[in-house]
């Protein structure tokens, strides 16, 4: 399948553009408004569908919505329409619109009369057309300083620039780049359409804050170097947010450092907090060197041996049991600490121990639960 995206230089086209190319059997062929409308025509000819994404938003002058926004639309369903009459060959057609559409502005007039070009195309010829009224959508690659509030604040947190906030109640409706292609590129396996009920796409999940909400949210991001915490990132809007502001690091971040507590007995680093799941650490002993020694009422910890080999030590508290074991980095066994058991891990080999540590709660200073025991 060939595929003609217009707008491909944009936010939405780039990541398009990259998401196609992923996918056996479509080729993509792009174009900008570098480009005129005489190859605007020859592209259409081969093609088997239109992302039409190019479009105007914040124009020096408001005359360049008509041209940027209608005329274009004009130009591409003219040319659909031309080719159907000489082949009836049907291209179906994808359009970008905006939820500003239902608005009375320079703007929104625009995109909505872009959408009755459409219309009129469909009608006419009952070519397939689809039409989206995004929201604000976010994701890597987005121009800051443009149109995306998200890209703006994700770009100057990530580069110690400040962000200016005129109402930190505006409501924000918002869409992930990733299921907005998601959405898009489903629609190129469909065969037939209804035009009442398929036309209008919407795009899920759609997501809800406001600007205040957000800098605080990608503020915390910037701050987990400093205090380890991480945000709950692993899925929904966090993990959208989190991969995109990552996205605007210069290369100079890609790294940081994290302090070391240093001792006779080795290392111990505290490498990532969570808000409810407890830490990740490790901790390093030299050789013959025993850790631990100590018990705790509440608080559990998991430990994998990722180099040399260590000697674990359990006693109950109240029956005195004792329980002993060996494990190294040649096997990938996690050894788990048990409430009211005392415990400690001792370097047996001759090269340095290195383990990683999972606790179920982050260290408290003030509340360590941590009491010093004899085995």
């Amino acid at each position: 399948m060939n595929v003609l995206i217009t707008g491909s230089d944009g936010f939405i086209g780039k990541n398009l553009s990259l998401r196609l190319s992923e996918i056996k059997g479509i080729t993509a062929f792009n174009f900008s408004r570098q480009q005129n409308e005489q190859e605007l025509s020859a592209l259409l000819q081969d093609v088997d569908f239109v992302f039409h994404l190019a479009g105007i938003n914040r124009p020096l002058n408001p005359e360049e919505f008509t041209t940027g926004n209608i005329n274009l639309t004009q130009s591409v369903c003219s040319c659909i329409a031309d080719i159907f009459e000489k082949t009836g060959r049907m291209i179906p057609v994808l359009l970008t619109s905006s939820i500003h559409a239902v608005l009375e502005t320079p703007y929104g007039n625009s995109k909505r009369e872009a959408e009755n070009v459409l219309l009129r195309l469909n009608n006419k010829y009952g070519i397939p057309i689809y039409i989206c009224r995004l929201p604000g959508v976010f994701g890597k690659w987005a121009k800051p300083n443009y149109n995306s509030v998200v890209a703006t604040f994700c770009h100057n947190i990530a580069n110690d620039k400040p962000i200016e906030i005129a109402d930190k109640h505006h409501p924000l409706k918002l869409v992930h780049i990733d299921d907005v292609l998601t959405t898009f590129i489903s629609i190129l396996d469909r065969k037939n359409v209804n035009p009442l009920r398929d036309v209008l796409l919407e795009i899920q999940p759609e997501y809800h804050t406001t600007v205040g909400e957000l800098a605080d949210t990608i503020k915390s991001f910037a701050d987990s170097r400093e205090n380890l915490v991480t945000e709950r990132v692993g899925n929904g809007f966090l993990r959208a947010l989190y991969s995109t502001y990552v996205s605007y690091l210069p290369v100079d971040k890609f790294t940081y450092s994290i302090k070391e507590h240093k001792d006779p007995r080795g290392r111990f680093v505290e490498i990532i907090k969570t808000i409810d799941s407890g830490q990740v650490s490790y901790f390093t002993a030299h050789p013959g060197v025993t850790r631990g020694g100590h018990y705790h009422h509440c608080k559990t910890e998991k430990f994998l041996v990722i180099q040399g080999t260590a000697k674990f030590r359990f006693r109950h508290l109240l029956t005195n049991e004792r329980y002993e074991l060996v494990t190294s980095k040649a096997q990938a066994c996690i050894v788990e600490t048990i409430p009211g058991w005392s415990h400690d891990v001792t370097n047996i080999g001759d090269e340095e121990l290195i383990a990683i540590v999972w606790a179920n709660e982050n260290f408290d200073a003030q509340n360590p639960d941590t009491t010093a025991s004899l085995l």
